[in-house]
């Protein structure tokens, strides 16, 4: 039976996704790299350990990482300071039906603890959560399982009691890898044959997800 609902946060509750994928591509022309949104969809929702010599094997092995990833942060934190970020469609929606269910919610993201919150904060979607598993917070990121299985450990059910929310295929490669339940909402790129076959639903937005957990509910 569903338990709970296990959110991802980038280009899932908030619309950051874009912004990740131009401030990577400005920060690494800072550095000298011409990077196009293509290669930052190949890096959605990894962790460092993978998404480094992910990009060094494109870049080179001079590619500073670190470097590059610090000035990208720097370059969105300043643009959101000054023009915020959205939420996506329907999560409000969807974050009152899961309270009317009695369901429990955590975010489970690979963005720090501290940005996590400041995101969530700003567009009133904190509070709803019952709890957060960070990039900052585990050992090994997306695409491995630990965040949803820490996300599902913290609420106190096993993996196969959650439905898993994302947006990209690492993420629904770590939901599916913990065992969860993957629901997919996509929003720079569509699923293609191979992911489809890890997923329990594909849905157009968040407004739609609330007739699959009706459907799980009913199980």
């Amino acid at each position: 039976m569903l338990k709970a609902v296990l959110f991802d946060m980038d280009g899932l509750i908030t619309d950051t996704e874009k912004l990740l994928s131009r401030f990577w591509c400005e920060a690494a022309a800072f550095y000298g790299y011409h990077m196009t949104p293509e290669h930052v969809l190949g890096i959605r929702s990894l962790c460092s350990k993978y998404s480094a010599p992910h990009l060094r094997s494109i870049f080179g092995e001079d590619f500073d990482y670190p470097a590059v990833r610090a000035k990208r942060i720097e370059l969105m934190d300043d643009y959101i300071s000054k023009n915020g970020i959205e939420a996506k469609a329907g999560l409000y929606e969807l974050l009152d039906y899961i309270k009317q269910s009695g369901l429990k919610c955590a975010v489970c993201t690979a963005t720090d603890s501290q940005r996590t919150r400041r995101y969530l904060s700003s567009i009133n979607a904190l509070e709803p959560f019952d709890e957060l598993v960070c990039g900052d917070m585990i050992k090994n990121g997306k695409p491995d399982p630990d965040t949803y299985l820490e996300g599902a450990a913290k609420l106190g059910f096993l993996p196969n009691e959650c439905a898993a929310l994302e947006d990209s295929p690492n993420g629904i490669e770590s939901a599916y890898r913990a065992g969860c339940i993957p629901i997919m909402v996509p929003d720079l790129s569509q699923p293609d044959e191979e992911l489809k076959a890890k997923v329990y639903a594909v849905c157009d937005s968040l407004a739609d997800v609330t007739d699959v957990l009706d459907k799980l509910l009913r199980l």
